[in-house]
């Protein structure tokens, strides 16, 4: 795959966005759950935030990712789209290559540790059209890791990535890993989101 000379231009200050879900009520298909996008500059400065809604556990995830990031003022200066983990609203899976086509945006995927997929997939039998999400989950790309460490952390990050070399990605993840082994705009968006759902923010971030 060819990558544009972007990559090798990459600044500390460059843009990027970062997705999280609201708690959620699990396999409560009537209802919906926020989920925000932070935008940082680096891993430094916040630069402002969108919002849009899931269904939980449904299947439009990628479509409403999809029109929230082309809509945002953000967009054209968007050098990555962050999530923690490839799904958002328990089971409403992001089809990360069709996201990438549709916005023309790198795709980073970080997991705090190796998904045990064996369990992902017997859950998924719980819900409906479980082929489909086993599909667009395995398609999402190799899991790779990268050593994170400055003055405040060290340790590694998992991360899947699409539309983009892998020394891209981990020089994103780097540049905006800066307070603890989760990316700056996805930490951010945790606590948002949360505080949107429950009044206050909750959980690790």
């Amino acid at each position: 795959m060819h990558y544009s000379s972007n990559e090798r231009n990459l600044k500390k200050e460059i843009r990027v966005i970062g997705f999280d879900d609201g708690p959620f009520e699990k396999f409560n298909k009537k209802k919906e759950t926020p989920v925000v996008g932070v935008v940082f500059r680096g891993g430094l400065y916040f630069e402002g935030m969108i919002k849009t809604s899931i269904s939980i556990d449904g299947f439009n995830s990628t479509k409403k990712l999809m029109e929230v990031i082309k809509s945002s003022k953000f967009y054209p200066q968007l050098k990555a789209v962050l999530f923690d983990g490839i799904s958002l609203g328990g089971f409403n899976v992001i089809d990360v290559q069709e996201l990438y086509n549709k916005t023309g945006v790198p795709i980073i995927i970080i997991m705090r540790k190796i998904p045990n997929f064996k369990e992902i997939f017997q859950a998924l039998k719980h819900t409906t059209k479980p082929e489909l999400r086993i599909s667009i989950i395995k398609k999402a790309g190799i899991i790779r890791k990268v050593r994170v460490e400055n003055t405040n952390i060290s340790g590694f990050i998992y991360y899947q990535k699409h539309g983009c070399s892998e020394d891209y990605a981990e020089r994103i993840i780097k540049i905006t890993t800066t307070r603890s082994l989760i990316p700056e705009p996805l930490r951010i968006a945790h606590l948002i989101a949360s505080a949107i759902v429950e009044g206050e923010s909750r959980g690790r971030a």
